[in-house]
Order: C-alpha cells, then structure tokens, then sequence
C-alpha cells in the first residue's frame, strides 16, 4: 500500500491563485500611489529631509512595494503549514524586536516615540512584523486547544500571549494603536471559532460600559488637572471638545475635517487640496484620507471603501473555502487585521475615535507596512491555492475530470 503522499514545502503554480483578490489589490495600489504623491509633493519638495525631492515618497513606496511584491509571491508559494512550525520562536521574536528598541543604539525615536530599530543600514517599525507574527501564531494556538475554549478561563489563558505582546508595544514603544489592533484581531479569531459567541457580546457590553465611564470622567475633570494624570485623557477631551483645543490636540483633525467638509460630492479634483499646503501635519501619514475626500469628493472616497469592502470579501470567501482551520483562521486572521486597521484610520480622520497613530494600508506613506501587508496576503494566497489543489486531487481520486 502506497504511503501517504508527502506535503510539497514550495510550489510553483499559479492554479488556485485568486485573481479577483489580485486585481482589487492592484487597483488599491495604483489608487495608493496617485492619491500618495498628491499628497506629498507638496511637503517633500519644500523639505531637506527629502532632499527637495517632490518625487521623493511615492519613489520610496513604489520601491518598497515592488520588494513587497516579489515577498508575496515568493511567499504565496509556500506551504502555510510551514509557518506553524515557527511560532513559538517567533513569539520569542515578537518580544525580543520590541525590548531591542530600549538599546540606544538601535532604538530610533521620532517625535517622542520609539518605534523604530536601525540596524546596519536597515531601518523598520517593529509594529509590523510583530502583527503577521501575532497572526500566524494566534491562528496556530486556536487549532491546538480548539477543543477547549468553552470555559471563560481558556478564553483568558488564549488572550493572555497576545496581552503579553500588546503591553509590551504600549509601555515601551507608546504605540497604544498598534496594541489595540493585536488585541482586538486575537479576539476576534477566537471569536469566529468559539462555540458560545454571546460571551463575546457580553464582554463588548462591559467594554463599552467602561468606555463610557471613562468618557464621563474625562467630560467633568478639570482641564488643568489632566496633563499631570496623563496625556491620554487631554487627547480624550479634545476629541469630546475639539474647539477648544483647535490650536493643540485638536489641530490635527478639525484641519481633516475641513479638508473633507470642503470636498463636497465630487471633490476639487486631483491634486487641487488647500490643507495639504501646510494645514495638516504630514498629510501623506494617518491624514491621507482626508486629503482623499478633499479632492475626490464622497464620491472617490465611497469608491475607495467599496475597494475595501471587496478586498475583505474576497479575503472572507478564501477563509470559507479553506482545507483545514488553520488556512481558515491564517485567513480570517488578515481579514480582522486589515479591517480593524481600515475601520480605526476611518474613524480618527472623521473624528468618530480620538487620535491615534494608525495608517490607511496601500495609501499611507511606509515602506515596512507595505511589506509586511503584501506579505499576509501572500499567505492567504497559498491558502486559497492549497484548498484548490485539495479539491483537485479529491476529484482525481474519485475518477472525475476536472
């Protein structure tokens, strides 16, 4: 009797490759690197930091996103089972790359944060890799105790690896979106696969009573009290009370709200922004949205969320046609990542959340998060080409042609 057929590590083959998820991403790519130089030209030839370079950022993301590219591809060709094999090293990695940034002379701090390590010539925001990690290794520990998370306690004792890493990134690296986005992807993985989701719901109610507790605090403390507490609560009250912080806290997004007010239906066309010229703070960053709705109106920027939508579609339906649980939750895992991080940077530039440092995937300036994303799609791409080749030699096997 023939042995079982050994797994192939790398494949070659471009059967199983979802073309409708390679197209909506090429079309938020181009859309990314046009909206990114009309907002950047500006700053980047008035700036030394850019070498006077108007061409400087979208040079730097078209580089980056070419190299990310050719990761994806390399990566979609590799078995995903592979990755399990991986996690608890990288978990040890996870938390080494944000302890290294205490180290002087790899830790790089820009405007009061340290994000960033330098070494030798590279230079990258931790935040990245540490998010695909957090998701290879989330989705790994959900098929080996699937069996045991009825119990309120298993639910904690899951969470409690990525609470780990999530408060490491917070106390070191003041990088409190970027935690709220490995914590909030962790839950909802566990979510999708637990037997008793009213749990889930019951835990969001408590959140949300909390939240509401702390926004009543916030509402009634004194204003002068607060930047000795933390500097947090001055960011909750002038997202509460932004007319009042208008040339502070609140800068940043009454300019954004401006740029999409003045936007209209239809926009002033491309390249036609006023707030780019000096209104917002790097408009290229977390802001580019804004810059997005000031000159292509509702309209470019609805189109730019249909894009989205269509994106996580495709990344739901591959989860859905996935071989086994792990394809499913690899998939569902950059599903919740690229959602959260969509649906946060959405609502900090309409003002429906407090500021906080999250970018817009495939529009905002950064070369490590481009990278890394197109990498996390390269996974879901050989999950979707394992489950056809799966399929395929069922039918084999069955005597059907296919």
């Amino acid at each position: 009797m023939a042995g079982k057929k050994r797994e192939r590590l790398f494949h070659f083959s471009l059967r199983g490759l979802d073309t409708n998820l390679l197209v909506v991403l090429f079309f938020l790519m181009i859309f990314g690197f046009i909206m990114l130089y009309s907002a950047s030209y500006y700053t980047a030839g008035l700036s030394k930091a850019y070498n006077y370079d108007s061409m400087y950022l979208l040079k730097t993301q078209i580089t980056y996103s070419l190299l990310g590219i050719a990761a994806m591809l390399v990566v979609s060709c590799i078995n995903y089972h592979v990755w399990s094999l991986l996690v608890l090293p990288g978990y040890v990695f996870c938390c080494a790359l944000v302890l290294l940034l205490k180290v002087p002379s790899l830790g790089v701090t820009v405007k009061g944060a340290t994000r960033w390590l330098r070494i030798g010539p590279i230079q990258f925001q931790v935040a990245e890799p540490i998010k695909l990690i957090m998701i290879i290794f989330m989705a790994t520990l959900i098929v080996v105790r699937r069996k045991k998370l009825r119990s309120w306690m298993s639910m904690i004792r899951m969470i409690i690896p990525t609470a780990i890493v999530s408060a490491l990134i917070l106390v070191i690296s003041d990088n409190m979106s970027t935690a709220a986005i490995l914590l909030g992807t962790a839950v909802f993985m566990i979510y999708v696969v637990h037997p008793e989701q009213w749990k889930f719901f019951l835990c969001a109610a408590g959140t949300a009573a909390l939240v509401a507790g702390v926004l009543y605090y916030v509402k009634n403390l004194d204003p002068a009290e607060m930047n000795e507490i933390n500097f947090r609560l001055v960011r909750i009250r002038a997202w509460l009370f932004p007319y009042e912080y208008e040339q502070g806290k609140a800068y940043q997004s009454l300019q954004g709200l401006y740029a999409i007010g003045s936007g209209g239906l239809w926009g002033k066309g491309l390249g036609n922004s006023i707030q780019k010229l000096g209104k917002i703070p790097e408009p290229y960053n977390d802001y580019i949205f804004a810059i997005i709705c000031e000159e292509l109106g509702i309209f470019g920027a609805g189109l730019i969320i249909l894009l989205f939508i269509y994106l996580l579609y495709r990344l739901y339906t591959i989860s859905q046609t996935a071989h086994d649980l792990l394809g499913r939750m690899l998939a569902i895992g950059v599903l919740s990542h690229i959602a959260l991080q969509v649906i946060l940077n959405l609502m900090v530039v309409t003002n429906l959340f407090p500021t906080t440092g999250v970018t817009l995937p495939f529009f905002s300036s950064g070369g490590t998060a481009s990278v890394f994303l197109l990498i996390e799609i390269g996974v879901v791409l050989n999950v979707n080409k394992y489950s056809v080749e799966k399929r395929l030699e069922a039918l084999r096997e069955r005597g059907l042609r296919y």
